[in-house]
């Protein structure tokens, strides 16, 4: 076979194939919107399918909603009497009273508290596990307030005693117990106890509390709800007076033929001594 007719059968075949693939049959897009009757074509549900199958699908799901319980969903210009049947079909209680809270036995909250909540849930279309979800938050937030507080208590308590130690040296104690005797006498130790003031802090605690009633102490000091039981001790300010007193130039501290000049030097040094025990 020369060259001539190997080309010319190549073109043959070339061309029966073109010829076959043009017979055979094509899919035809079929336009939907042209399947729907003249007096349809202005839905505008209908508006939004371009294809068979998906028309199907929605007509199928719409007809396995019928007979369903459905609840209308209220517009903007629904009243509240329109919005209670709705929270009545989702499950709200008839009447506050009908919130009923699952609560640990140390609950924070009071019962007033639980019932003014149940009324504003009641208004609010709130179900009841919303509601039990709600007080179980409060709850929990209420006991975290509660545990700060007493935290922040304890660590204002603990300043004010490094304060007033600090002060008050080995007399510490003596002006605690008067400042307690004669504040207890007067106010309670309850209204002591149980009053706070705005930084957080028991008023019994207070530095300032506690520096105000060891002064008026120290003014009645012979009176006998100031002084209780307590013995008698000095305050760092004292010893540091009382050591100065001691030490004045041509004193017998300094002058060594004096004699009360050991005596001296020995009540100086015990004073430091105390001093240093604070």
């Amino acid at each position: 076979m020369d060259q001539t007719t190997a080309n010319t059968q190549s073109d043959t075949l070339a061309t029966a194939d073109v010829s076959d693939q043009s017979q055979q049959p094509q899919e035809q897009q079929v336009d939907f919107q042209s399947l729907i009757p003249e007096s349809y074509k202005e839905e505008k549900s209908l508006q939004n399918f371009s294809n068979m199958d998906d028309f199907v699908k929605s007509y199928l799901h719409s007809q396995k909603l019928v007979g369903a319980d459905k609840i209308p969903v209220p517009n903007k210009l629904a009243t509240d009497e329109d919005w209670n049947a709705v929270y009545e079909r989702l499950g709200r209680p008839e009447t506050p009273d009908g919130y009923k809270y699952e609560l640990p036995k140390e609950t924070k909250l009071e019962e007033k508290t639980l019932k003014a909540f149940s009324e504003e849930a009641h208004k609010l279309g709130l179900l009841p596990k919303q509601a039990q979800g709600i007080i179980n938050y409060y709850n929990s937030l209420a006991e975290q307030t509660e545990q700060a507080a007493t935290v922040n208590e304890e660590a204002a308590r603990a300043e004010a005693e490094v304060e007033l130690r600090k002060e008050y040296g080995p007399a510490y104690d003596l002006k605690i117990a008067q400042a307690r005797n004669l504040a207890t006498n007067t106010f309670g130790s309850d209204f002591l106890r149980n009053t706070k003031l705005a930084d957080g802090s028991v008023l019994g605690n207070h530095p300032q509390v506690v520096r105000a009633f060891a002064d008026l102490a120290s003014k009645m000091s012979e009176d006998s709800i100031v002084q209780g039981e307590a013995t008698s001790a000095m305050t760092v300010k004292e010893i540091d007076s009382e050591i100065e007193s001691l030490t004045q130039p041509g004193s017998a501290y300094w002058d060594k033929t004096h004699v009360n000049h050991r005596k001296a030097v020995g009540e100086v040094q015990r004073l430091y001594e105390l001093k240093n025990q604070s």
